[in-house]
């Protein structure tokens, strides 16, 4: 794929979305002790396992955008590094202190949970070049995007789950919407191809799926009750009628095509919607 001329506009975000940090606190050190989710232990456990993922991928993927930051000239999409940046930035303060209290609350080891990450993106910064870890926060963000999307499409998926711990995955959730482009505009305004976007996303699927199931494991090994119930109702939650993961195959599968883009998933009207009701308590401005 060839790089786009100085005078294409770049940015292929609608005009109307506004990628705007909220600057938001969530109150859960306590809630985080409980089987927040209904009081099922595996779909807590679930969304325990995504955000042990979030502090320290979200710090790389920062790194590879703003890598490429002064390469850029269409201001619109300069602007939208901003946001995004801002937006991450506070996502991996609040998950940060999430992990920090879930584990604490549960003796989970934190350490041991993150150093598969750590140790994947260090050997990643020794012997990848920047447009190779740029690829991979397209596809993670590619990822946050189709998860955020049915999270906010389908209200079912947290019916029952502590309203708070609602709030923080809807906030998450609109702001992986609203800056789901900006890591793939940079890739594709800096020379990114194809190729190696979608071979990228395979790796990043395995690994993705690979992280999740071990965070998962370690949570519920101390279980009280059949494991082998657990599991079997966690599968059906996960990939059964309903579940949190039916559904995502075509959206994956978009991201192979030639001509695709993230906007052509386009959410904004649930996005706004789910945006108006978003509570959590705003911090200082920075």
């Amino acid at each position: 794929m060839s790089s786009p001329t100085n005078a294409e506009k770049i940015s292929r975000t609608p005009d109307d979305v506004s990628i705007t940090p909220r600057n938001l606190d969530f109150r859960i050190a306590d809630v985080l002790a409980t089987d927040w989710h209904g009081g099922e232990a595996f779909p807590t456990a679930f969304y325990n396992a995504l955000s042990i993922m979030f502090p320290v991928g979200e710090e790389q993927f920062i790194n590879a955008v703003k890598h490429y930051r002064d390469k850029i000239t269409d201001p619109e999409l300069q602007s939208h590094i901003r946001g995004f940046t801002a937006q991450e930035s506070i996502h991996r303060r609040e998950h940060q202190k999430y992990n920090e209290a879930l584990c604490a609350a549960r003796f989970y080891p934190l350490d041991k949970l993150e150093a598969p990450i750590r140790n994947r993106i260090a050997w990643a910064d020794r012997n990848l070049p920047p447009i190779a870890r740029l690829a991979a926060t397209v596809a993670y963000e590619h990822w946050t995007a189709i998860l955020a999307d049915a999270l906010l499409r389908r209200p079912e998926l947290l019916e029952g789950a502590h309203p708070e711990m609602v709030a923080l995955w809807k906030w998450h959730a609109i702001e992986e919407s609203e800056h789901k482009a900006v890591a793939f505009d940079v890739y594709r305004a800096v020379g990114g191809t194809n190729y190696l976007r979608r071979r990228i996303m395979l790796f990043v699927t395995v690994q993705f799926f690979w992280d999740a199931l071990r965070h998962m494991r370690i949570m519920l090994r101390d279980y009280q009750g059949s494991k082998t119930r657990l599991w079997i109702g966690g599968i059906r939650y996960l990939f059964g009628k309903g579940g949190a993961l039916r559904g995502l195959g075509k959206p994956w599968r978009d991201f192979f095509r030639r001509d695709f883009h993230p906007w052509d998933h386009d959410n904004r009207d649930v996005v706004a919607s789910v945006a108006r009701n978003i509570s959590g308590t705003p911090q200082p401005a920075e």
